[in-house]
């Protein structure tokens, strides 16, 4: 999958979580509002009967006196009803309403519900809904109305139930509100975060993206190693101990044939089958050095440069460690390294000396270099054989990289070449 489709990916789940956090903001807003507002209507409620209509409940309200009527039915009109309540009851205990800015209702009797009998017997103020089917709502014009009622006192003493009606409209405006001053931030917030997050997408996906094809990479430069490495194996052994033992066993043959036995020809044929044995086994120990982890790198580089020594090349070893204790697979990667330097000088370079050093400086970091006097090549000659297959330490820069080291190769025709890698120990070595 592409990085932008990738990233495209991460857009769309981005705006369904944006989307989904907006509804539920809006919900959650809306709700919060609607219970605002509901107890604001609890709180007018109840300021408005004790403190506006409950002083005017006297005796004469209880016995629907003309002039109690009129005088609470001007307050009420003047101070009570304004903004979303609209309508206003007072009742009696058995269910007579006393008043009510609805005159038509005043001095009918409907029977009490639940609600305001609960309210009645002492309980806390109620807010509901109203049931606009129920007969002493029977002129109510509004759509939906939010009923609050409020216990109260005539100044007797007389319980009574002071009932306000609010328009529902104005309660869940009071949500849309809430939303509307919320939103901008809630949903501003979130689209910010989204348009910051999509660039990062974008980064992080490059880099998985590069990385992925970093690992394919050194895949292939292993699997190309790979190969080389037993291309290399098989020519050895052909070229070498396979032609020398065929022609050993085309010598006995011909002496087992004549029925006479040169002791001559046996000597030879023994000292070849010893020199393919010596072969054989040092082909054992470039596959795999037995005693790198018995007896560590300089003992493991050491048999390497006898390798090259036996070809007439003079060489030279030092490794100063400090007293500090590679890991097993920092001394293989050094090994590895070697190895392969040393395999070109000897068949590639022409060189009378190479040197190789191990040291480690004060950044803990080891550094291998092996250095020869050999004819070096130019960088046209390491690109035409890398062309042709020969990409041993170019595999090896990419196994070097992982363990957070570098490895550089420099050479210039005719003054010899250097391979150095530095290595950061980790912080298990001691």
């Amino acid at each position: 999958m592409s990085v932008g489709r990738l990233v495209a990916r991460f857009a769309v789940t981005g705006l369904v979580a944006l989307a989904l956090v907006s509804t539920v903001t809006a919900l959650a807003s809306r709700q919060i509002g609607t219970d605002q507002a509901i107890a604001d209507a609890e709180r007018v409620a109840e300021v408005s009967a004790s403190g506006i209509v409950a002083p005017l409940l006297d005796d004469g309200l209880l016995h629907r006196d003309r002039a109690s009527l009129d005088r609470l039915d001007a307050v009420v009109r003047r101070s009570v009803l304004r903004g979303s309540l609209v309508r206003v009851k007072v009742w009696a205990q058995d269910g007579t309403v006393l008043y009510s800015d609805e005159p038509r209702l005043i001095g009918r009797r409907f029977e009490l519900g639940a609600d305001r009998m609960e309210v009645f017997a002492g309980g806390k103020p109620h807010a509901d809904v109203s049931d606009l089917s129920g007969p002493e709502n029977q002129f109510e014009v509004e759509a939906k109305l939010l009923e609050v009622y409020q216990l109260t006192a005539s100044t007797t003493g007389v319980p009574l139930l002071f009932e306000a009606y609010f328009r529902y409209s104005g309660v869940t405006s009071v949500g849309r509100q809430l939303w509307g001053q919320f939103a901008p931030i809630a949903i501003g917030a979130l689209v910010l975060l989204q348009l910051v997050q999509v660039p990062l997408a974008w980064s992080m996906a490059r880099r998985l993206r590069s990385g992925q094809q970093g690992r394919e990479r050194l895949l292939r430069h292993a699997l190309d190693a790979s190969d080389a490495e037993r291309r290399r194996i098989a020519s050895d052994l052909h070229d070498g101990v396979v032609q020398e033992l065929v022609g050993v066993s085309y010598g006995l043959a011909a002496m087992g044939k004549s029925g006479a036995v040169d002791p001559e020809r046996v000597s030879s044929a023994s000292a070849t089958i010893r020199e393919s044995i010596k072969a054989l086994r040092s082909l054992l120990v470039e596959i795999y050095p037995p005693n790198l982890h018995d007896e560590g790198l300089e003992s493991a580089l050491g048999d390497l440069l006898g390798r090259v020594s036996a070809r007439g090349v003079q060489t030279r070893l030092s490794v100063e460690l400090d007293g500090v204790q590679l890991e097993p697979e920092h001394s293989a990667v050094l090994y590895r390294v070697a190895q392969e330097a040393l395999r070109n000088v000897a068949a590639h370079s022409g060189a009378e000396h190479v040197r190789v050093e191990v040291s480690v400086d004060e950044r803990r970091v080891v550094r291998l270099v092996v250095d020869d006097d050999g004819v070096g090549f130019s960088p046209e000659r390491a690109a035409s054989r890398a062309a042709e297959g020969h990409v041993g330490l170019r595999a090896l820069t990419g196994l070097v990289a992982e363990f957070g080291g570098d490895l550089t190769v420099r050479s210039t025709e005719g003054t010899g070449t250097r391979v150095a890698v530095d290595l950061p120990l980790s912080e298990k070595g001691t």
